[in-house]
């Protein structure tokens, strides 16, 4: 009975770790076209001393050139590939609040960078990306890769 009791209690834990561990911006996701609702791209993102960055993995438009460059962006970034550029950079976690913010998302089609707001939602399938400036924002739902 015991084992019985203790593996249920493995279980219930792992479960609720996973349920956790999705409540968080890290992992893959896939950007959304509003109008359309079809995917744009791909982008990754990941944690590094509580600090998170955001990459694209790929491009998931129909027709989409793998090789496409971001002729819009500034500085250094302009005409790099877009395929591993970074959009999201300097993001952390608010104080007692499921949302991370504080850094910087770039939008390739345009090459302005806003800041942005992150929230999962939907038990982690879903993030809310906002970007803003000054007192106009716009939120996109991007969905999570399993």
């Amino acid at each position: 009975m015991n084992k019985a009791v203790a593996a249920l209690f493995c279980v219930a834990t792992l479960a609720s770790a996973s349920a956790w561990a999705q409540m968080t911006p890290v992992g893959t996701w896939r950007s959304m076209d509003e109008k359309e609702n079809t995917p744009k791209a791909q982008v990754k993102i990941s944690e590094s001393g509580g600090v998170l960055t955001g990459k694209v993995e790929a491009l998931l438009r129909k027709g989409a050139d793998p090789n496409q460059l971001c002729t819009e962006c500034k500085d250094e970034l302009k005409d790099k590939p877009m395929v591993g550029m970074t959009l999201i950079s300097g993001v952390k976690k608010a104080e007692g609040k499921d949302v991370w913010e504080g850094g910087k998302i770039l939008d390739p089609e345009n090459g302005k960078t806003y800041t942005v707001r992150l929230t999962p939602v939907d038990d982690g399938k879903k993030l809310e990306v906002r970007g803003s400036i000054g007192p106009f924002w716009r939120t996109q739902t991007w969905v999570r890769v399993q």
